[in-house]
């Protein structure tokens, strides 16, 4: 494994090394109460926040999940929950629904936040994901944009899934299950 535009002090992609406001080196400083980059020329930090994005949990009316075969890298191949990122301006729920319109060509609304979870990336060091449980009309899903597949698997029985934030949240949703019918 090569360490090569890695930073190894935060353990993910190099830190930026310019400020994106004036173009003058970064360095580091201490700066309340961690190190951060420092623009000296503007004084002020420059920081590095998480990746939002969001994802769902979709059930059908037997109690299936809709999961997408991923067209692209990472993990290309592999199952997931239809999801992606955030864009500018969008709400965390927007671009859930946006994910799923886009993923597998389904409406839905929004039933609850199955929860957050912040998840380390190679690409960009941390993502804070959103998950929602959404209900949608029971029109057959069709992969769209960056999935190649999009099907119905019982919880029991799910193929290889891409991300353990993934299957943390189908394990909310099938918990969540349980608990309200038992």
């Amino acid at each position: 494994m090569t360490t090569e535009g890695c930073d190894a002090r935060r353990g993910g992609p190099a830190a930026i090394r310019f400020c994106p406001f004036c173009g003058n080196p970064l360095h580091d400083r201490f700066w309340e109460g961690a190190l951060r980059r420092f623009c000296r020329r503007c004084r002020q930090p420059v920081y590095e926040n998480p990746v939002p994005a969001a994802c769902v949990v979709v059930p059908d009316s037997a109690g299936r999940i809709l999961l997408v075969r991923r067209g692209v890298a990472p993990k290309m191949g592999l199952w997931c929950l239809p999801g992606g990122f955030m864009e500018l301006g969008e709400a965390p729920e927007a671009a859930a629904l946006r994910e799923l319109r886009e993923e597998a060509g389904l409406k839905g609304r929004i039933e609850c936040l199955l929860g957050l979870r912040s998840t380390p990336s190679r690409l960009y060091h941390t993502i804070l994901l959103a998950a929602y449980l959404v209900r949608t009309d029971g029109k057959t899903p069709v992969a769209g944009d960056d999935a190649t597949a999009a099907r119905w698997f019982d919880p029991a029985d799910l193929p290889p899934i891409a991300f353990d934030s993934h299957r943390e949240f189908i394990r909310r949703f099938v918990d969540l299950k349980y608990k309200n019918t038992g």
